[in-house]
């Protein structure tokens, strides 16, 4: 994985140099301090940042045609390379290196853009065909890599990053108070979305075209799950292929030139790939990575000695004291490019420098687990919902929320993480008289998020699986809880659980054997008996939450004091600084206490809002 970047400009108007993309390759230097490379055309340019993990010595990127016509650079990895190689040689296609990106021009070649359903990857490409002039975008299926865009003066302008975009002279440096309004709704920014105004990131599962005469974006995939869910097979059919395919995703992610470790929590997704990985190489020298808390009720060291214990690996830890989150918000907020909703990244932070610290490129994670296996509660409180019926009491407040609801979801009893008309109220009272005033213009609940099509008819468990990929995955989860804080510290994170062909098979498989009962990712339990130790297969999830801005407000940092004092609050122009007085009195009561992760940490979004502000050098609302 690595960084790239890119300018098009059909109309020739600005001149593309090497002088123009070094200035923006360098703010990606953390993505891939290797080595660097660039093209440079008539009318595009690309710069690449490697961190090198597949054939060291001769996967340097731009790579090209044999013609030189086509020039591609690729943030990601390509897992089923392999095979695709393998089938490209029998069509007359050859290779020079051993590197899995070699195979997307050939691909290109031979199918098209239709050459990105072929792939099995995490993955951002930028590929220009000289003969037909078009640029080619596309991300990965569900978000793993980012790519963001922006169109300034008809010059096309991407990168892997957007502190990169604004390397460029055209880029513009603006809030975007949809984003933020995004942030405070839901658990996160939403892709096109992003924090500044003009700049786009390509949703998951799309491609971009751009050529002399315009500009599109399309659809490749999407998590569209059956309208029915007829059950074809016997239970044992779906464990035993769940457990041979997700072996499989393993087995393409420990690929690499150098040592692969793992991360390891104690929970049940890292415990299961720890033991898959055990069990697929034993004989290999594995390293574990990590974190301890040194408060009782956070910490789960006993269970990552267990298991590291069990399978032979070298573990290291970081003990994280949480009087240390305020030293890494900064970073946070400026690798994550957003405002946050939660400290833990710090900890995610400090866990990936380890990682780096101890020679390790690459670790593998479980995330993806909860969203495809009903691993939240909001999968247990569905089912106790509708076990419990409706009530039909006649209500003001919820014949609105009801319309809210149907707004968003396309069903009026769907609940999703809060009461959206509710909330409304607390956002107006959050924002400054300015924002207030054009409230309507940018309030999230009336945008079209997701595709309602894909709802219609859907099982509650697929429902809010989809609902999940769409608002907590990608832009949250992925991004600024994934990517960034892996790759602050030159790290690439890999995760098995989404691999799409997984993903295809898990859509299948019926929703029962996802939450049985009320026992969430009941088969992946089941799969998970046969790698690890029954009692941390079975045990009770763990609902970890990080303290969050009443534990900063009670360390007096002068820094926090002074971002949001009321000075600063009304300076800056979003906020109105009486209410976010209000909220500072309650949070430092004796005793309070936000219930987490139900509460929203209203503070915390505020104070990285200040943090955001400053690390991008964005002045006030206007």
């Amino acid at each position: 994985m690595c960084g790239i970047v890119g300018v098009v400009d059909f109309n020739e108007k600005y001149p593309i140099s090497e002088q123009i993309l070094r200035p923006m390759t360098d703010k990606l230097f953390h993505r891939g301090p290797d080595d660097s490379g660039f093209y440079i055309g008539t009318c595009v340019g690309f710069g690449f940042r490697r961190l090198s993990i597949i054939d060291l010595e001769h996967g340097q990127q731009p790579f090209y045609s044999q013609d030189k016509t086509i020039a591609l650079v690729c943030n990601g990895e390509i897992y089923n390379y392999k095979e695709l190689r393998q089938e490209l040689q029998q069509k007359g296609y050859r290779f020079s290196t051993q590197c899995d990106v070699e195979v997307l021009i050939p691909l290109y070649q031979e199918y098209g853009k239709d050459f990105i359903r072929k792939l099995n990857g995490q993955f951002a490409i930028a590929l220009f065909d000289r003969d037909e002039q078009t640029l080619i975008l596309a991300r990965d299926h569900v978000g793993i890599v980012p790519l963001f865009y922006t169109l300034q003066d008809g010059v096309l302008i991407f990168a892997s990053e957007i502190k990169a975009i604004l390397a460029h002279p055209l880029a513009k440096r603006r809030v975007n108070v949809r984003g933020l309004d995004q942030v405070l709704t839901y658990p996160g920014l939403v892709s096109p979305t992003t924090m500044f105004e003009g700049i786009h990131a390509l949703k998951p599962g799309h491609f971009l075209i751009m050529n002399t005469r315009q500009q599109s974006v399309h659809e490749y995939w999407d998590l569209n799950y059956p309208s029915n869910t007829l059950e074809d097979h016997p239970d044992d059919y779906y464990v035993e292929r769940l457990d041979e395919l997700l072996n499989k995703a393993i087995r393409y992610r420990l690929n690499a030139d150098v040592p692969v470790g793992y991360y390891l929590s104690g929970g049940l997704d890292s415990s299961l790939i720890a033991g898959i990985v055990h069990n697929i190489s034993s004989s290999s020298e594995r390293h574990a990575f990590s974190i301890g808390f040194t408060d009782h009720e956070h910490d789960e060291r006993a269970y990552q000695n267990l298991l590291a214990q069990q399978f032979n690996a070298t573990r290291h830890e970081v003990i994280f004291d949480w009087d240390s989150v305020a030293d890494r918000l900064s970073d946070a907020v400026y690798y994550a490019e957003s405002p946050l909703k939660e400290t833990y990244n710090t900890c995610s932070l400090a866990l990936s420098e380890m990682v780096r610290n101890n020679n390790i490129k690459v670790v593998l994670t479980g995330e993806g687990a909860d969203e495809l296996f009903a691993g939240y509660v909001g999968y247990r409180f569905d089912e106790l919902r509708a076990n419990g019926g409706q009530d039909d009491a006649f209500d003001v407040e919820k014949i609105m929320e009801n319309e809210e609801r149907s707004k968003l979801w396309g069903d009026s009893n769907f609940f999703y993480e809060k009461n959206y008309y509710e909330f409304r109220e607390t956002k107006l009272a959050i924002y400054s008289e300015a924002l207030r005033e054009r409230f309507s213009d940018f309030n999230a609940v009336d945008s079209n998020l997701i595709d309602k099509t894909k709802l219609v008819g859907r099982h509650p468990i697929h429902k809010r699986s989809y609902i999940d990929f769409k608002l907590r995955l990608s832009d949250h989860l992925l991004a600024d809880h994934g990517d960034r804080v892996a790759y602050r510290n030159s790290v690439e994170a890999r995760y098995p659980f989404l691999d799409v062909e997984l993903i295809e098979f898990a859509k299948t498989i019926p929703p029962r054997l996802k939450l049985n009962g009320l026992i969430e990712k009941y088969i992946v339990k089941k799969i998970a008996e046969n790698y690890i130790p029954f009692d941390i297969a079975n045990r009770e999830k763990f609902h970890f939450v990080a303290p969050g801005s009443p534990a900063l407000l009670k360390q007096n940092i002068e820094w926090v004091e002074d971002l949001l004092s009321y000075n600063t609050i009304q300076r800056q122009g979003y906020f109105d600084p009486d209410t976010v007085e209000r909220i500072k009195k309650m949070y430092r009561r004796d005793g309070f206490k936000l219930n987490l992760p139900y509460d929203s940490d209203l503070l915390i979004i505020i104070l990285t809002f200040g943090v955001f502000l400053e690390q991008f050098d964005i002045g006030g609302y206007s």
